[in-house]
């Protein structure tokens, strides 16, 4: 017997933020207010590879902007 209990399938979804800070939210339940599902869908090693891809600077984009001098 899994031990996984995101769904009975063991998927989850990929998630963001809009400080594009990326996470990983069980598939069979809605993201908290805030997030939104990037359309990655799969296992929780799968989501996480896909994260490491995606999201390889992890500071908030607000962080990331200050730093580069943006004010937007």
């Amino acid at each position: 017997m899994s031990t996984d209990t995101a769904t009975p399938e063991g998927q989850y979804r990929v998630v963001v933020n809009d400080e594009e800070q990326h996470s990983l939210w069980p598939l069979r339940t809605d993201p908290p207010a805030g997030w939104v599902p990037t359309g990655f869908v799969g296992t929780r090693e799968e989501c996480s590879a896909h994260i490491d891809r995606v999201w390889p600077d992890i500071r908030p984009l607000s962080l990331r902007r200050r730093l580069a001098g943006d004010a937007a």
